[in-house]
C-alpha cells in the first residue's frame, strides 16, 4: 500500500505547477489557480490517509482544484462570473500543444512574461513553479517577508489588469523569456544549494535536482543559446561538490578544504564538456558561461589556479558589476595577489553589502589569516548574525570559536 504522506509530498513535487498551470489556463487567474490547488491539497492531506491514494493522484487533484474553481466562481454573485462559469465548465477542447510539452517549464514560461518587471517574474514564477514559501524566496532576494509577497501580490494583479493571455508560448517567444527563465532556475538552485529556511537541510537536493532537470529541457529546447548552456554547465560543477560540501558534523566545508575524491566525477565530466562546446563556439560569453567557465578552474585538477580565476571574474565584471561579483573578485584577487590587497577591495563594498552575511564572513576570512583576530571575531559575529543556513552557521561558529580559544 502506498503511503500517504510520502504520496502527498511526490505530488506536491510532481503535480503542484502541473495543477497550477492548468487551472491558471482555464480560469485565467493565478490566484484562483493557486488557491484552489492549495485547496485540493489539503483535502488530499485529509482523505488520503483515510481512504487510499488515488490511482492518478495527479488527475485526481486536477479534478478537485477545477471543482473548487468552479465553487469559488458560484460564489461570485455577478452575471459576467456565472456567464464566464458557464463557459468554463463546458469547455473540453484541449489546446494544442506550442513549443513546450512539459507542464513546469511551459508554467514557468507563461509566469515569465515581458510585461512583468525581471524581479516580479523571477518571484512569481518561484513561487508558482519553484514552489518555493514567500519567505524563502525573500531570502534570496534578501529583502523583507512583506516586501516580496507585496511583490507576488503585484505581479499577479499585473497579470490579471493587463489581461496576459495563460496561452502556451510559441517558439517566437522563447528568445525574449530566457533571461527570466535562467534568472529563476539559478534562484531555485541557489536556494536548494545553500538553503536558508530555519530549520531546512543545509542542502536541499529536491530543488537543486529540479533546476538542474528543467535546466536540461531547457537546453534540449534551446541547444544554441550560450547561456542556456552556461548555466546547465554552471549547475552541474557546482552540485558535483555537493558531496564532499558537508562535514559528517554538519559544517560547511571551504572549497579549498574539500577532499576532491568524494566531487560526483561523471557531473564534473559533463559540466566541462559543456564549457570546451562554448568555448568552441568563438562567441564572446555571457554571464553564465563565465560563472561555468570560473567552476571549471575550481574543479580541475588537485588546486585552483587562481590566477585563471581572477582573469575570468575582471570579464565578468565588465558584463555584471553587482556588488556580489565584485566579492567574489575580491576573495579572488586575495588567493594570489596578496590577503592585504583582497581585505581592501572587500573593505570597498561595505556600503552596499553590510547586510550580507557572505560579506562579513570573506572580511573574517581575510582579517583571521592577517592575524587580525579581535577585528576577525567580530566579522564572524555579524557573519553569523545574517547567516540562514545551518551548515555556514555550523562553519562560521567553528572558526569563531578557534580564534576565542587561541
Amino acid at each position: 500500500m502506498i503511503d500517504a504522506p510520502d504520496a502527498l509530498t511526490r505530488a506536491h513535487h510532481d503535480e503542484w505547477p502541473r495543477v497550477v498551470a492548468t487551472l491558471a489556463k482555464r480560469f485565467g487567474s493565478l490566484d484562483i489557480a493557486e488557491d484552489a490547488a492549495a485547496e485540493a491539497f489539503a483535502i488530499a492531506a485529509e482523505r488520503w490517509p483515510a481512504d487510499g491514494v488515488p490511482p492518478g493522484p495527479g488527475a485526481w487533484l486536477t479534478t478537485t482544484a477545477t471543482r473548487k474553481a468552479i465553487d469559488h466562481l458560484r460564489r461570485e454573485s455577478n452575471r459576467v462570473a456565472r456567464h464566464r462559469e458557464a463557459q468554463l465548465v463546458h469547455a473540453a477542447s484541449p489546446e494544442p500543444l506550442g513549443a513546450i510539452d512539459d507542464d513546469r517549464l511551459r508554467l514557468l514560461f507563461i509566469c515569465c512574461h515581458p510585461a512583468l518587471a525581471m524581479e516580479a517574474r523571477v518571484a512569481l514564477t518561484l513561487r508558482m513553479v519553484g514552489g518555493l514559501s514567500v519567505a524563502e524566496i525573500a531570502r534570496a532576494f534578501l529583502v523583507a517577508d512583506t516586501t516580496m509577497g507585496a511583490r507576488i501580490t503585484r505581479a499577479k494583479a499585473k497579470i490579471a489588469a493587463a489581461r496576459i493571455p495563460y496561452r502556451m508560448p510559441q517558439s517566437e517567444d522563447l528568445p525574449r523569456r530566457v533571461a527570466g527563465v535562467l534568472a529563476v532556475l539559478f534562484l531555485i538552485f541557489n536556494e536548494g544549494y545553500l538553503a536558508s529556511g530555519p530549520g531546512s537541510a543545509p542542502v536541499r537536493g529536491e530543488l537543486t535536482g529540479e533546476a538542474i532537470r528543467l535546466a536540461r529541457l531547457l537546453h534540449d529546447l534551446m541547444p544554441g543559446d550560450g547561456e542556456v548552456t552556461g548555466l546547465l554547465a554552471l549547475m552541474l560543477l557546482i552540485d558535483a561538490r555537493r558531496p564532499a560540501r558537508v562535514s559528517s558534523a554538519g559544517a560547511l566545508v571551504p572549497l579549498g578544504e574539500q577532499d576532491r575524491r568524494r566531487w560526483d566525477a561523471a557531473l564534473v565530466a559533463e559540466g566541462h564538456s559543456l564549457v570546451r562546446e562554448r568555448l568552441a563556439s568563438g562567441v564572446a560569453p555571457g554571464r553564465y558561461q563565465l560563472l561555468a567557465a570560473i567552476n571549471a578552474v575550481h574543479t580541475d585538477g588537485d588546486v585552483t589556479d587562481w590566477r585563471q580565476v581572477v582573469a575570468l571574474y575582471d570579464q565578468l565584471v565588465r558584463l555584471d558589476g553587482s556588488p556580489i561579483v565584485r566579492l567574489n573578485r575580491a576573495i579572488a584577487v586575495g588567493e594570489c595577489e596578496g590577503t592585504d590587497l583582497g581585505l581592501s577591495l572587500v573593505d570597498e563594498l561595505e556600503p552596499e553589502l553590510r547586510g550580507y552575511h557572505a560579506f562579513h564572513a570573506a572580511r573574517a576570512d581575510l582579517l583571521r589569516r592577517l592575524g587580525h583576530d579581535a577585528a576577525a571575531v567580530e566579522a564572524y559575529d555579524a557573519a553569523i548574525a545574517l547567516a540562514g543556513n545551518a551548515a555556514e552557521v555550523a562553519y562560521l561558529t567553528r572558526r569563531r570559536e578557534q580564534l576565542s580559544s587561541d
